[in-house]
Order: structure tokens, then C-alpha cells, then sequence
């Protein structure tokens, strides 16, 4: 689905507040939707796999996904595929066509541990999910915590991989959501903000908010990253039960007071300017919105703070 510029613009600015509500309610009724079919499918499986690329909003999806289901008296349980992640090592780690780490590559993750732990659970089995250290690069068993599916319980496991083959081929039965922030903005048919931008911007900010991490790091990364996209995760989005778009009509006008300053910080010799500058071009064509009129519980506090959902 795409977005027109001049109704965005209109809405912004004759009533932000109710344009910014009418874009959550239209999340919120996709989650309605999700949580409807996972219940249904619940005697099949107490597995559900969600998957997107970085940037869709996956934990934010996963976590009000979760209060959805229990308001239908079903517990939930989040698991992120990222705790699966193996201990780096320069003998197994696989690396890309240049020599560095490949962290996008779905063989960084223990699928064998991952196929035991679904197993187990849709046996009534507790399992012990792990604990990925990121600063060390390493898994921290002293991290681990038990989980155990009772009756009306289920788990959802996100990460970008969790239409893989690996996973999908031993586990056909468990319920696949697909969810990517994918929606183009257009004015008169012309492409004026690609999706794949507002998942850069949100990757962007969220790196510089949460992680530390300069523009320019995560741009050397986001080659790279859309190289995993087409690699390893496009290429099974068509295997879910359920595909979720969750880009909001209202958020160019958000991100654009966080991001542009961002974008327009890179320096003039660098080879991706030339895009950056395109993109700050066009965050010039949309009406501006306050960021303090978004709702705490929106997916578009996953990057900008100060939202009521923390992953555990």
C-alpha cells in the first residue's frame, strides 16, 4: 500500500493529533486481526515465528502482540531469535564477500538449539532460553531463564530469520507473521519517500538514540544489511500465514526531527551523500509533526524513546 503526500499533508496539518490516532488505530486493528488467527491456531501450534527485516518494528509488534492475546485469556510469551546467537568465532562465524563478520547470515544463529527448544515446548517441555551478550560477542549461560508452555500459552519467537528454512522446514506447523515498514509515499505517482528509507531512518535514529552508534557506522552497516535482506529473508516473506505492514502514514512528519539533522551531518566526501541529500530533500515536503503527540505504546517509540514497551 502507498501513501499520498498531499493527503498526508493536509492531514498534518488540519488535525495532527487524529491523523497520528487514525494511523494507530489502523495498527492496532492489525494486531487485532493477528491475534485472531494465532488464537484460532493454537490447538495447532504453541509456536508463533515473527519476521521482518531490521527496522519493521518487530519488538514493539511482538510485545503489544502479547497484550492482544491475553486480553483473549491467552499467555504469552516474547523470545528474541537474537538470544540464539552463536558465540563469534573467526573458525565458524561466516563472513561476507569482503572478509568482515557476517551478522546478517542466518548461520550466526544455533538453529539446532532453536529446533530442540520448539520441539520441547509444543511437548509441554521447559526449555531454558539463552542470553546473547552483545558487548562480548558471546552467550552468557548465567543469563538463561526457564519457560514452560502451560495450557493457552504460546511463544513468539522474532528475529529476522524466523522464515528460514531451517526453522520453517522442521516446524511447518507454527504460525509465521512477515513485517516490514514497506509503504512508499507518492505525490502524482512519482516515488517521493521509498520504504526502505523509513527503515533506514528508523534504524538511524534508533542507533544514535539507544546504541551509540554515529550515522556513519550504521550506514557502513546498512550496505550490508539490505544484502542479508535480499539474501536471506525476502526471499521466504511469502511463506507467512499473515504479512503486516507497519509504517504509519504520519511518520515522515515525526522522524524528520530526528533524522534530518542526522542525515545532513555526513560529510560532503562520503559516497552515500549524494542519497542522504535526496532523502533530506524530500523530508522538506512533508508538514511537520510534534513528536510528543505520539502515543507511548506506538511501534515508532521502538526508535525515538520514550515508549511504555521495553524488550525483557
Amino acid at each position: 500500500m502507498a501513501f499520498q503526500l498531499e493527503e498526508i499533508n493536509l492531514m498534518a496539518k488540519a488535525d495532527p493529533q487524529g491523523f497520528i490516532q487514525l494511523g494507530e488505530d489502523n495498527y492496532d486493528r492489525k494486531l487485532r486481526d493477528a491475534a485472531e488467527q494465532i488464537a484460532a491456531h493454537l490447538s495447532v501450534s504453541p509456536v508463533v515465528l515473527l519476521a521482518g527485516p531490521s527496522g519493521s518494528g518487530k519488538t514493539t509488534s511482538s510485545l503489544k502482540l502479547r497484550d492482544e492475546l491475553l486480553r483473549r485469556g491467552i499467555k504469552t510469551h516474547t523470545v528474541s531469535l537474537d538470544d540464539y546467537f552463536q558465540t563469534v568465532s573467526p573458525l565458524t562465524t561466516p563472513r561476507t564477500p569482503s572478509g568482515e563478520y557476517d551478522f546478517e547470515s542466518p548461520e550466526c544463529l544455533d538453529m539446532e538449539l532453536l529446533n530442540e527448544h520448539f520441539t520441547a515446548l509444543s511437548r509441554g517441555e521447559t526449555i531454558l532460553v539463552p542470553h546473547y551478550d552483545f558487548l562480548r560477542h558471546m552467550r552468557d549461560t548465567s543469563r538463561c531463564r526457564e519457560l514452560t508452555l502451560g495450557k493457552d500459552e504460546i511463544a513468539v519467537f522474532e528475529g529476522i530469520h524466523a522464515l528460514n528454512d531451517a526453522l520453517f522446514e522442521a516446524h511447518p506447523e507454527a504460525f509465521r507473521i512477515y513485517l516490514s515498514a514497506r509503504s512508499n509515499v507518492l505525490d502524482h505517482g512519482e516515488v517521493v519517500f521509498k520504504g526502505t528509507w523509513m527503515r533506514l531512518v528508523r534504524r538511524s535514529v534508533r542507533d544514535l538514540n539507544f546504541r551509540g552508534s554515529e550515522i556513519l557506522l550504521t550506514l557502513s552497516m546498512w550496505d550490508n544489511i539490505r544484502r542479508g535482506e535480499k539474501l536471506y529473508i525476502s526471499p521466504y516473506k511469502h511463506r507467512a500465514d499473515l504479512t503486516f505492514d507497519s509504517a504509519l502514514p504520519y511518520e515522515v512528519g515525526v522522524m524528520s526531527h530526528y533524522a534530518a539533522p542526522i542525515f545532513r551531518a555526513i560529510p560532503q566526501e562520503d559516497i552515500r551523500r549524494k542519497e542522504m541529500l535526496n532523502m533530506i530533500a524530500a523530508f522538506d515536503r512533508f508538514e511537520p509533526i510534534d513528536q510528543a503527540l505520539v502515543p507511548e505504546d506506538s511501534v515508532l517509540r521502538e526508535f525515538i524513546g520514550g515508549g511504555s514497551y521495553h524488550a525483557h
